[in-house]
């Protein structure tokens, strides 16, 4: 004879039942957003993609300056200042928090301006741990030993004070940009490759948002303003004529601000922000960042005359005429901008 179900098998029974619609739930949701509203990385290098739209929320784990990556299989050569035999740590990010300490004050250069680290234990031997601290004869052009799988070292570099400055020079003036090799080398190593092209035709800004009704001339938001359009920014392209761009891997992606230089997906595009966007959360890599007082020169762009066009259902501005730029070597400025 069949025994009936008592209370506590008809409740499990149901339970299991309720797990399983909210899981289908939440895999077709998930689906959903996957397909129609995550942004390919090839889209990217075709089109010239849009900002995209995120809700405003509390920003959870930024990174603000504390940055300390480097580029694996990379060795960087240079005059040590510490010696890796001597001088041992359990992480790279050890070693370039040493290098760091050695460029923070405020008058004069940094006493190490590199690091070189052995992490993988196999292939470094007696050598793992090792961390040299070195300091390059020209920081925009630092002397690479060697680079590919078979290299066993972690490189960084280290922007001090007034160094790691490049140009952005067009006919409206030259944006001073500070580069953020501790929080996005691959993206730094790329614009100092460009350093050394005599030409960068093709770069340009097409693109042209001005702050609208909607930041103030600070970049924050005003209460219960829309958040666009316009977006507040200037777009435009990183990639030289007959030049073959590599994707830029997703680095730091620290909230928008002001003055933030960042890339569109992988790149070649990418956007200098005339407002602090706390809406757009951690969506973008940023590189660099324009000198406070070089933020008149993007805004004089953004006033531009421009045309309306419509990107995936998001209304924009292009310029009429696109503004071509140059990048210049800046072995020194007084400009500082070590944080992000």
């Amino acid at each position: 004879m069949g025994r009936k179900p008592n209370d506590s098998e008809s409740s499990c029974n149901t339970s299991l039942i309720l797990l399983l619609v909210v899981l289908s739930s939440c895999a077709l949701v998930y689906l959903f957003l996957s397909v129609f509203l995550t942004p390919s990385r090839e889209y990217y290098s075709i089109h010239v993609e849009p900002l995209e739209f995120l809700e405003e929320d509390a920003i959870a784990g930024e990174e603000n300056g504390a940055c300390c990556r480097g580029i694996e299989n990379m060795e960087l050569w240079g005059n040590a200042v510490k010696w890796g035999s001597d001088f041992k740590f359990n992480s790279s990010e050890e070693c370039c928090k040493a290098c760091k300490a050695m460029c923070s004050g405020n008058d004069g250069p940094c006493l190490c301006d590199s690091w070189v680290f052995c992490g993988n234990r196999e292939a470094c031997g007696s050598k793992f741990g090792e961390c040299w601290l070195k300091k390059q004869k020209d920081t925009l052009a630092p002397q690479r030993q060697d680079l590919g799988q078979k290299v066993s070292w972690t490189s960084g570099l280290i922007f001090g004070k007034g160094e790691g400055i490049v140009g952005f020079e067009t006919e409206y003036g030259t944006l001073h940009i500070k580069l953020f090799p501790d929080c996005a080398p691959h993206s730094v190593t790329y614009i100092l490759e460009l350093l050394t092209l005599r030409h960068c035709a093709g770069c340009q800004f097409y693109r042209a948002e001005s702050r609208g009704l909607s930041w103030d001339s600070e970049g924050n938001h005003i209460k219960n303003a829309p958040l666009g359009p316009p977006f507040a920014l200037i777009q435009g392209k990183l990639e030289p004529q007959g030049i073959t761009f590599n994707k830029i891997p997703t680095e730091v992606c620290p909230i928008i601000r002001r003055g933030s230089v960042a890339w569109i997906g992988s790149g070649p595009e990418f956007f200098i922000s005339l407002a602090n966007h706390q809406e757009w959360k951690n969506a973008y890599t940023v590189f660099g960042s324009v000198l406070p007082e070089d933020m008149e020169i993007a805004e004089k762009i953004a006033q531009l005359p421009t045309t309306p066009d419509v990107w995936n259902n998001i209304n924009v501005t292009v310029l009429k005429k696109p503004v071509p730029f140059s990048i210049q070597r800046i072995k020194k400025s007084n400009g500082d901008l070590n944080g992000m």
